[in-house]
């Protein structure tokens, strides 16, 4: 509940961004965190707490994660890949200290405690929120003024409207037809999310992998600490292979976003992207080959790797192919797709364990279904690079066209003016000149 409503209010923040700006949200986002723990203090059932820790904090988050994604892009341009890559190492700190905390406060505190402990320290988002400097001068209102027309026209047109519309029979013109008026509500609309990404060929690619990239990307960190108990680990060895993970993880991600900006990458990150997806299939198709301790340690070292350079690039990528002035739009339609994938990722897994009474095969679904995403980014990000060539190519030979026939237009009109300028006397010498250029043509 708590990822689905984490993921699925996406479109409502693009609406609240684009309406409202990005610092605003991420307050107000806070505040419905904090609301939501600190509820949940003095819930009495599991429904209760699936409304407060689900729905409120769940909500709360989402209004946090995408302004301060969408905020990045807006800041920065030139070093946005590290930018995004420093961002999110953010998110493996708290995987590395959230565990023991969690603990900490539960054996000090009791779980009541521990929520209005962590209601607290997630009210300091809205600290965070009031940070973020906003982008350009908010428009100064303007009020409405009569024009000099309006104050000059004549008092006999006053009185003949007037009379006209106290007249029984009179009926106003209807100004806008009925699908004007429908355009005007998709314009609108429009404005504060952009339907018409479902038409860029770079977003629907962006769209079809992460969905089906998503089936098995957090599967594999929500079974690791299980299954190593499942091969004989001890419960204390199990938990710490996830810090091992998170802090991989955490150094990664900043080093992908620099790698990602260097001038060889950053103009195919897609290719970049579309490997970092098939690296970590990769890794979980070759994790029940791992024996021992030891084997799942190595494991969960290229595993955060991998995951990490995942993240780092995942909204990187996405506005690479959009543009920032569409990406806040981008991002809510991205996310309320992928909730349905993230919610079936996990219970799938426990399906196949539950079946087959072992976890190796919902590693190697994990592994199957990422290597297949990857290489589907791969081969359809090249055949964009391609139609997007030939479009550049089409579009210069367009603008360079009305050069060319200006330039002969000029010819054509100089060879004219010597014509006239010559006189009769030079006529011979003139259709011999004309006689070369028509052989020169091949006509």
């Amino acid at each position: 509940v708590f990822f689905v409503f984490t993921f699925s209010p996406g479109p409502v923040s693009s609406i609240l961004v684009n309406r409202y700006g990005s610092r605003p949200v991420v307050m107000f986002g806070g505040l419905l965190c904090g609301i939501g723990m600190v509820s949940a203090a003095f819930c009495t059932s599991i429904l209760q707490l699936y409304i407060c820790v689900g729905f409120i904090t769940g909500f709360g988050l989402a209004l946090n994660l995408q302004p301060s994604v969408i905020i990045i892009g807006k800041y920065f341009l030139k070093r946005r890949p590290i930018a995004n890559g420093l961002a999110m190492a953010g998110s493996p700190v708290m995987l590395c200290t959230l565990a023991p905390l969690n603990q900490f406060l539960f054996d000090n505190f009791g779980w009541r405690g521990s929520f209005l402990i962590l209601g607290a320290l997630l009210l300091n988002c809205c600290v965070a929120g009031a940070l973020f400097r906003p982008i350009g001068v908010a428009k100064a209102s303007v009020k409405k003024q009569m024009t000099e027309e309006e104050k000059e026209a004549p008092k006999e047109e006053v009185i003949k409207v007037s009379t006209e519309m106290s007249n029984p029979s009179y009926t106003p013109a209807e100004t806008k037809t009925e699908e004007e008026e429908e355009k005007d509500c998709c314009e609108k609309i429009n404005n504060y999310l952009d339907f018409s990404l479902f038409k860029h060929r770079g977003f629907l690619i962006y769209l079809i992998g992460n969905v089906l990239m998503f089936l098995g990307f957090f599967a594999p960190i929500v079974f690791l600490a299980p299954y190593a108990k499942h091969i004989g680990i001890d419960e204390y060895s199990a938990a710490f292979l996830l810090s091992i993970l998170a802090i991989v993880d955490m150094i990664a991600r900043p080093a992908t976003g620099i790698i990602a900006n260097s001038k060889w990458v950053r103009p195919k990150i897609q290719y970049f992207f579309s490997f970092s997806i098939a690296f970590n299939g990769a890794c979980h198709l070759l994790c029940p080959l791992a024996s021992g301790y030891t084997g799942l340690v190595i494991y969960s070292i290229f595993f955060g790797l991998a995951f990490g350079m995942v993240c780092a690039m995942l909204f990187e990528t996405l506005m690479d192919l959009v543009g920032a002035a569409r990406f806040t739009s981008a991002v809510g339609l991205v996310t309320i797709a992928e909730c349905c994938t993230i919610l079936l990722g996990p219970p799938i897994g426990g399906t196949l364990i539950d079946t087959f009474g072992d976890y190796k095969y919902m590693f190697i679904k994990c592994g199957a279904v990422m290597v297949l995403a990857g290489t589907f980014l791969f081969i359809m990000n090249y055949y964009n690079y391609r139609m997007l060539a030939k479009e550049e190519k089409k579009r210069k030979a367009k603008e360079e066209d009305p050069k060319i026939i200006r330039t002969e237009n000029e010819d054509k009109s100089n060879w004219k003016k010597e014509a006239q300028k010559d006189g009769p006397e030079l006529q011979p010498l003139r259709d011999e000149r004309e006689g070369l250029k028509t052989e020169v043509n091949g006509t």
